[in-house]
């Protein structure tokens, strides 16, 4: 278990936190567009620069529960993200939780306090630095984050009984991720994809298909766009060069950055951006970019000529992720609720709101009943050739993390 210790920012990673705040998934709204899930220094970088508050360095643990009430008292505090919950046409009420507690007579105390996941960890991380209640019994974080939470020892052990429906409904590719494997802390909420985005009257006829034809079609010269967060672009490019971003190697990260400044040197690359490609993309500035599925979805309904590629290579896959932070007194009842939305009919009435990437097999006949179009869109539920190609990031170490982001800073000029 990996003791809390405040990192010290480096200048790359202090340039990578602005830029996910400044115009990266950190600082954008929740239905349309991402957040900063992975961002480069965020890490490490952002739980450093929330340490100076005075709170000293965590005991290890191994998740650490208090009593719990979840027998007597029939509630569950569930703090999320904005916009990530169906709701009704009045926008005052969530049907999936409604039914939650008319079926088992919990009632979930449902707040929307999530609005990046480093300015939410400084809200709970002097009570579980500290052993105490959060006043939270369920929260949803991106999967960097978690990995930190459970090395930390913040977050409690999940009773495989109390979900058997979440376990045996989890889609193949989140079932074990390498910083928690077999899902013993957390279960998705739901999945995020990087792909290739185009404009079609923008390619005049070229073919885009691959990340290779990103970097050195001459056509596309100045009008091809990488994402500002580094596990995407470096992702990506590793994928093309045959690389597992899962098991690369510092040889692997070097050679994936030297592809990329080639580009930029050429000027085959635009810009690095956050989530303002979407403007490029749909004015044809962009022919082609490195793009989050969540913003295609949107485009593609708003913009003809706005489509995406899968590459034969791969994607890029990250997790928003269920967690039960350590001394909540009502565990049980937060199971409960996961299990819930691991059953076919609510995950779809969530899935046909939000329009991310579902992680529960068996759901699309379900979702089909409520929109077929999304049902049968691949970016919300992936069919098992598209499953088979999604690849996620290792996990680094604050070593590594240094290293790769101010490599990274250097290359994209933050």
């Amino acid at each position: 278990m990996e003791q809390y210790e405040p990192d010290r920012l480096s200048a790359a990673q202090v340039a990578a936190v602005r830029r996910s705040f400044r115009n990266g998934r950190a600082a954008l709204s929740r239905r349309s567009l991402l957040r900063a899930s992975a961002g480069g220094a965020l890490a490490v970088g952002g739980l450093g620069a929330l340490s100076a508050c005075g709170i000293p360095p965590a005991a290890r643990t191994s998740g650490v529960s208090s009593e719990d009430h979840s027998a007597k008292e029939k509630t569950v505090a569930f703090s999320n993200w904005t916009e990530y919950m169906d709701v009704d046409d009045s926008g005052k009420r969530h049907p999936t939780l409604e039914e939650f507690r008319k079926r088992t007579g919990i009632a979930v105390k449902y707040t929307e306090d999530i609005n990046d996941n480093v300015e939410f960890f400084g809200k709970v991380k002097p009570q579980l630095a500290a052993g105490q209640d959060t006043g939270r019994d369920l929260i949803c974080v991106t999967d960097w984050l978690a990995a930190r939470l459970i090395r930390f020892g913040w977050v409690q052990k999940l009773d495989a009984s109390n979900l058997p429906t979440a376990y045996a409904n989890l889609s193949q590719q989140f079932r074990s991720p390498d910083w928690d494997p077999g899902r013993a802390y957390s279960y998705p909420w739901t999945g995020i994809s990087t792909v290739i985005a185009y404009n079609r009257k923008a390619l005049d006829g070229e073919e885009v298909t691959s990340v290779s034809d990103l970097l050195d079609n001459p056509r596309l010269k100045g009008r091809v766009g990488f994402l500002s967060e580094m596990r995407d672009s470096v992702g990506m490019t590793l994928l093309d060069m045959g690389k597992d971003p899962g098991r690369f190697t510092d040889d692997d990260f070097d050679a994936a950055i030297a592809r990329l400044q080639k580009a930029v040197d050429k000027g085959q690359i635009r810009r690095f951006t956050g989530n303002d490609y979407t403007s490029d993309l749909t004015k044809g500035d962009f022919a082609a970019c490195i793009a989050w599925a969540g913003d295609v979805v949107q485009l593609k309904a708003d913009s003809p000529d706005v489509d995406f590629v899968i590459p034969d290579s791969g994607y890029m896959t990250s997790t928003d992720n269920l967690l039960v932070p350590n001394k909540s007194r009502h565990k049980t009842n937060a199971e409960r609720l996961i299990d819930y939305y691991y059953e076919p009919k609510p995950a779809a009435e969530l899935a046909a709101y939000i329009n991310y990437v579902c992680p529960v097999d068996g759901v699309k006949a379900e979702l089909a009943r409520i929109d077929e179009d999304v049902a049968n869109n691949p970016l919300i539920i992936p069919d098992r050739e598209m499953a088979a190609k999604s690849r996620a990031f290792r996990s680094l170490s604050s070593k590594e993390e240094t290293a790769y982001e101010e490599k990274f800073a250097k290359l994209t000029g933050a």
